[in-house]
């Protein structure tokens, strides 16, 4: 006969785990979950995700296993998102290195971007569910045997019956607990084994009291505690946990649902094209720069690339924040991550893996998930010191009570411990935060540092950068002056018909002004020369075939041989045999919604000024079309470092909006600071918020929603105290039954979350702020 394992081997499970965790020391294996570290050669920075944690004294256990590791440089644990960002040295410590001391702490770390993480968190909700309704069904049955113990006068029930009533309570209670509270009494063990302490502590030992005093009461009627049992209060705090930890975890994954829906935008495989022409699906890890692949509608794009074959519409909406479906054809670039909406496309693969704009989205997503603002910070901090204080507090209470009431003296006890159990303060924080993220990345604007909220809502001064910020990157015809007799229309055909060939910026300004079809139906160009940075020359006939052709020069003032114009605005002039023909005059696109971000700003009081280093006169222009009076050009990086630190010192709040080019020093020098641009992505690491949609807006939605965060935080821990200030007089008074803890308990946790969850509403944000 075999003989019975003893407790110190391994389990089979945990042996897996850990053979599985070898499998992620291959250097291949890393860029799935990790990216090395630019300014520390040689390290790595890790996100995964954390199962079995529940609060914040675990995401504490966490960090301190971590950090014993030799070769891990800084850690970083969510009590909120239950993510971990862990940056660590290749040539001292591999993956499986401190993984297993995580699992060794008693949970389990995973990479963030498993394919089965999600599969495992539904298996996780729907055991949940199950023990929940165990529980329940077992509350409402031991609820129905108790009634009678109510309600009876007496002499109404026998002794003999009231005692069955008892056992079929407990024979009730036991599915309860063996199975339903089963996991507070395995992280309990977990934590007495490690001699830690977290929030289930506490609670299983309320549990297990009960347990135990109400069993003395069925079989030991006349002992020290009594004939008193308390199934039913067990069954129902129970319950009442389960179905607060239950919803928690649905609202959890709701709030910070953003980052996992943004990561599990790409397909798992893509068809791609062999060299005999025919198509065959691969993994998208396959995939290398040059190749073409074939994307049908309804999936994403793969990665970046540009199309080759195909027109369909394309959703960007995670991506950039737009909402319309965009227009895609060929020649146009599509990003990954991005949906196929209408028909299959093919397309050429020019960027894959980290290099993606998709991936750094990605990454910033996950850096914010796992940063911790001041207020959790410090909730973290007090969490384990106030856990030894419940145990105190309900040890003092138990001695005080057991002079004159041993039975009732436990049950305080109970009610201490449950009552009291911090699960409230430390979501109040990171629920909120993490839920006014997800809100803003479903708007394009993406959060590197939950912390930048609390900064955001305290702003009273911004700082706006012009070229790319409150201008597009583009010009647009402004004037056209022409020569007597010659029309403006016909001017800007005949202008285009040249610049359709150039790709300098002014060019594609005056064809998009024109319209292609105008330069290319009425005009045919022939010999066309281009001189670098001063003009083309060509020989334009009409398309029609009447009339004879002549030569145009478009470009400078020296090239098209006119005299200078006496202004300041930016030219091209366009000549011919005769001389001067026409000029156009063009101006910075200056985003539609520029005007209605300054007036929002400056209706809430905040002081608004702009910042450039282009001529004062230009920066003077933009300025005066957005509404902006306090205006400084001609100036250099440091200029506006120097401006920004001048009005800190003043005590202003500085929030700075650049497009991330060559804003470094300012953008890192503010209070908060927001890139903006396409590129905004794979540029900036200095920004707070990263602006990846076009719409200028979001600015003032971030500030809006930033204040709106701050106080649902401070409702939040408000809750908090005052619950605990009211509570545990009355527990250690005796006066709050074991089950009117258990839902007081589930009740604060819940109603935190519950008030979080209103920041990730996609309504519409008051711009009034």
């Amino acid at each position: 006969m075999s003989s019975l394992p003893s407790f110190d081997e391994p389990k089979p499970e945990v042996t897996k785990l850990e053979a599985a965790l070898a499998l992620l020391d291959d250097e291949q294996e890393w860029t799935a979950f990790s990216r090395p570290v630019a300014q520390q050669p040689g390290c790595w920075e890790s996100n995964v995700m954390i199962e079995g944690m529940h609060c914040a004294a675990c995401a504490l256990t966490i960090e301190d296993a971590l950090q014993k590791v030799p070769g891990v440089r800084n850690v970083e644990v969510s009590a909120g998102s239950h993510r971990a960002k862990v940056v660590w040295e290749s040539a001292t410590v591999a993956p499986s290195g401190w993984m297993q001391a995580v699992l060794a702490a008693g949970y389990r770390a995973l990479p963030a971007n498993d394919a089965f993480a999600r599969a495992r968190r539904l298996a996780e909700s729907r055991k949940a569910l199950w023990r929940m309704m165990v529980a329940g069904l077992c509350m409402m049955q031991v609820m129905m045997y108790a009634y009678p113990a109510y309600v009876a006068q007496p002499g109404d029930l026998t002794p003999e019956l009231e005692q069955l009533l008892r056992w079929a309570s407990w024979v009730l209670t036991l599915p309860v607990i063996f199975f339903s509270c089963g996991p507070f009494f395995s992280n309990a063990w977990q934590d007495v084994l490690h001699r830690r302490i977290s929030m289930d502590l506490p609670v299983a030992l309320g549990m297990l009291i009960t347990f135990l005093v109400s069993s003395a009461g069925t079989f030991d009627p006349a002992g020290i505690f009594g004939h008193e049992v308390f199934f039913d209060s067990l069954t129902m705090f129970v319950f009442f946990l389960l179905a607060g930890r239950w919803l928690e975890l649905r609202l959890r994954d709701r709030t910070a649902g953003a980052l996992e829906t943004l990561m599990n935008r790409l397909p798992d495989s893509v068809l791609r094209c062999k060299s005999d022409g025919q198509f065959e699906r691969v993994p998208v890890r396959r995939l290398q720069a040059g190749d073409v692949v074939r994307v049908l509608p309804g999936e994403a794009f793969p990665a970046d690339g540009v199309l080759l074959q195909g027109h369909t519409s394309v959703d960007e909406a995670l991506l950039t924040g737009e909402s319309r479906p965009l227009t895609r054809q060929v020649g146009d670039e599509v990003i990954s991550g991005s949906h196929n909406l209408s028909a299959m496309v093919q397309m050429r693969v020019d960027r894959v893996g980290a290099q993606t704009r998709f991936a750094q989205i990605v990454n910033l997503m996950e850096s914010a998930s796992t940063s911790k603002p001041a207020l959790a910070r410090l909730a973290d901090t007090i969490a384990k010191p106030f856990l030894i204080g419940v145990l105190l507090a309900a040890g003092l209470a138990c001695a005080y009570w057991w002079q004159t009431d041993p039975e009732r003296a436990l049950m305080v006890a109970v009610s201490v411990l449950i009552v009291t159990c911090p699960c409230a303060l430390s979501l109040a924080t990171p629920a909120a935060m993490l839920s006014a993220a997800g809100a803003l990345a479903r708007r394009g604007v993406l959060v590197r540092r939950l912390d930048a909220f609390e900064s955001l809502a305290a702003v009273d001064t911004v700082m706006f950068d012009k070229t790319g910020t409150l201008t597009r990157d583009a010009m647009v015809v402004n004037q056209i002056h022409v020569r007597q007799g010659m029309a403006q229309q016909q001017a800007l055909a005949l202008a285009a018909a040249l610049a359709q060939h150039s790709l300098h910026p002014l060019s594609r300004a005056l064809v998009a002004a024109a319209g292609l079809a105008d330069a290319t139906e009425h005009w045919h160009v022939v010999q066309l020369t281009e001189q670098a940075g001063q003009g083309v020359r060509a020989e334009v006939s009409s398309a029609h075939g009447a009339g004879t052709s002549f030569v145009l020069r478009l470009g400078s003032a020296s090239f098209c041989d006119v005299a200078p114009a006496n202004t300041s605005a930016l030219q091209v002039h366009l000549s011919d045999a005769a001389g001067w023909l026409a000029s156009f005059e063009f101006q910075e696109d200056i985003r539609q919604d520029a005007r209605e971000t300054v007036a929002a700003l400056q209706r809430a009081g905040i002081r608004v000024y702009l910042l450039s280093g282009d001529a004062s006169d230009a920066a003077l222009r933009v300025a005066e079309k957005v509404g902006i009076s306090e205006v400084r050009g001609n100036c250099s990086p440091q200029d506006k470092l120097d401006f920004l630190r001048q009005s800190q010192v003043q005590g202003h709040k500085v929030a700075v909006v650049g497009d991330g080019l060559n804003d470094g020093p300012v953008l890192a020098g503010a209070h908060v600071s927001f890139a903006f641009g396409q590129a905004v992505p794979l540029a900036q690491a200095q920004a707070d918020f990263l602006v990846s949609g076009g719409r200028l807006t979001n600015v003032v939605d971030a500030l809006s929603l930033s204040r709106r965060t701050l106080t649902i935080v401070r409702q939040n821990l408000s809750w908090a105290a005052i619950y605990n200030a009211v509570c545990v007089p009355l527990a250690v008074f005796g006066l709050l039954p074991a089950w009117l803890a258990g839902l007081g308990m589930a009740s604060s946790s819940l109603l935190v979350v519950v008030n979080a969850l209103r920041l990730s509403k996609d309504a519409q944000f008051e711009r009034k702020i």
